[in-house]
Parts: C-alpha cells; sequence; structure tokens
C-alpha cells in the first residue's frame, strides 16, 4: 500500500562516507536484495545488527575483527540497503530463512552468530535451524545484549501490538523518519539506550533514522515478530553461547537478558557495568577483542 512513497534507499542516499562501504556487495535472493559487507579472510564471523541499525553499527569492529576471521556484515532484510519485495513477511522463521539463502548464495558458513539485540533473536533462530539439518554442535552463538526472550510482562503483548498497529498506517514511517529530523531528537532515542555515543556515531544514526524506507522496513518487522516461540526453544541450543551485557541497559536490561543463563546450562558471558545497549559502538575494541577471544577458543578446542 502506498508503495511509491517508500522507493528503495540508494547508498548515495546515506552519504559517501557511509562506513566501510568499500567493502560492500549486493545480492538478489528470493524476496531480498541484500546489502553485505565482506572483510577478511579464515573462519567466518557472521555480524548481525538490532533493529534499527544497519552495517555501520560494526563499523569499528569490521577491521580488527577481519585480521583473523571472515568478517560478514548484512543488512537485515527491510533495514537500511536490504530490500524486500512488496508482500514478503520480515518475521523471524522468514528473516533466518533469507538468511541461509544469501550465506549460501556467497559460499559462506558461518564459525560464529554475533548478534546485537533483535539480531541476536535471528541469529539464534538461523543456529536452531541449522541444528536441525546438521551433525553436531552448531555454530557458536555470542549475543551482545540479545532479546532472546520474551519481555516480561504486560510489555511482552503491548510492545508487538503497538508496532503492529503503526505498521498497518501507511503514512507512520514517514510522520516517524519526520519526527527524527528534529533537532535533539535522535541522540535523545539513543541516550535513552542507556548508552552514550560520540557525535559520529549520532550523526550516522541520524541520517539513517531520517529514512522513511527504513523505518518503514524496521516497523514490518517488528510487527511480524514472535519472540514467545523463539524463547521455547531457546533450550533446544547445542553449541557454545556467549554473552556480552551492558549494565547500563536500558533497552534490553540484563534482568531480561541474564535469563538465558538460567536456560541454557552451557552459557558463559560477561557485563561490563559502564555500558549501555550500543557496547560495541561505545567500546569497539574491548567488544572486538571478546568477540574474537570467543571464537578462537572455540576453534582450539574444536581442532583438539
Amino acid at each position: 500500500m502506498l508503495d511509491w512513497l517508500y522507493p528503495p534507499l540508494q547508498a548515495a542516499d546515506l552519504g559517501s562516507d557511509w562506513p566501510n562501504m568499500g567493502c560492500s556487495h549486493f545480492v538478489q535472493t528470493p524476496g531480498v536484495r541484500w546489502h553485505v559487507q565482506i572483510a577478511g579472510s579464515g573462519p567466518v564471523l557472521l555480524l548481525l545488527h538490532g533493529a534499527g541499525a544497519s552495517t555501520h553499527t560494526w563499523r569499528d569492529l569490521l577491521v580488527p575483527l577481519s585480521a583473523d576471521f571472515t568478517v560478514v556484515c548484512p543488512d537485515l532484510p527491510g533495514h537500511a540497503l536490504s530490500h524486500i519485495a512488496p508482500g514478503w513477511r520480515p518475521g523471524l522463521r522468514e528473516m533466518a530463512a533469507a538468511l541461509n539463502d544469501v550465506l549460501r548464495h556467497l559460499g559462506l558458513q558461518p564459525h560464529a552468530v554475533v548478534g546485537h539485540s533483535a539480531g541476536g533473536a535471528v541469529g539464534a533462530q538461523w543456529v536452531l535451524e541449522h541444528q536441525t539439518q546438521a551433525t553436531g554442535p552448531g555454530p557458536m552463538l555470542i549475543g551482545l545484549n540479545p532479546a532472546w526472550l520474551p519481555m516480561p510482562g504486560a510489555a511482552n503483548w503491548m510492545f508487538p501490538t503497538a508496532a503492529k498497529l503503526l505498521a498497518l498506517n501507511p503514512l507512520s514511517a514517514q510522520w516517524m523518519a519526520r519526527q527524527a529530523a528534529r533537532p535533539g531528537v535522535v541522540k535523545k532515542l539513543l541516550d535513552g539506550t542507556g548508552s552514550r555515543l560520540s557525535a559520529h556515531g549520532i550523526a550516522l544514526y541520524e541520517r539513517l533514522i531520517r529514512q522513511p524506507s527504513h523505518v518503514r522496513g524496521v516497523l514490518a518487522m517488528m510487527a511480524a515478530w514472535d519472540l514467545g516461540a523463539l524463547g521455547r526453544r531457546m533450550p533446544g541450543l547445542r553449541g557454545p553461547v556467549f554473552l556480552h551485557l551492558g549494565g547500563r541497559d536500558t533497552t534490553v536490561p540484563i534482568s531480561w537478558s541474564g535469563r538465558t543463563y538460567g536456560i541454557l546450562p552451557q552459557a558463559r558471558g560477561i557485563t561490563v557495568p559502564e555500558l549501555g545497549h550500543l557496547a560495541h559502538e561505545e567500546a569497539a575494541e574491548l567488544v572486538a577483542r571478546q568477540i574474537g577471544a570467543w571464537a578462537l577458543a572455540s576453534l582450539n578446542q574444536t581442532a583438539r
């Protein structure tokens, strides 16, 4: 409905200095035209951003991690430069299947899947689906403040219901993008996550959230998700699971994400008290070093 109001976002819309565009590839799979950034060589690390973000969230992790790994960073379907076909439903299962399509097209098999927030949910869904088709424990799963479990209390039904109502109005994304253009609005949203980003980091989100087609894709994704179904499947994860949590996270607080330890006996992790929801953007070097250490330790253990 009113698709003409939401033409697909082009790289030029984000600016010539959009991070790491020299690593970008565009791949067509059924229903999705993907934007994927790839760098490095060696075992494959798949990095999945959260709702409302894009590959830019990994801007300071791509290069250090690519020293030891082939790093693969897609824009999730409907986000930034990854376009979805009219009528394509961006639910969790559909996203995981589409992710499998693009990985198969690229000839890449992840050793570890790193997901931030909602990207953690996509990653967990993909690992669970992959397990059913493979022997052994499956890929390592690393969650950065991951949204793996249903929100507690009334938020569990209020949040998706609100997203559905917004997604039903074809002008909602236009209105929200216009609001993001007001001075200070995006900074206030980011501050509300418990993170404190640099002026450059805030400016990148401002460019992105002012794009109506991007906002429309985010709303469509949130409206289509069911974290309850994923939460019921999470205890079935067979492979290693690690969590990197921010003590200041107010978007997915540790009282929510930390419940993962209770349902996955193999889960291990750390909490950094001074970091918020966007910890990997606040302290990229620290988080990249921890991701690399977990992934390399797993490789060494597998080789024994």
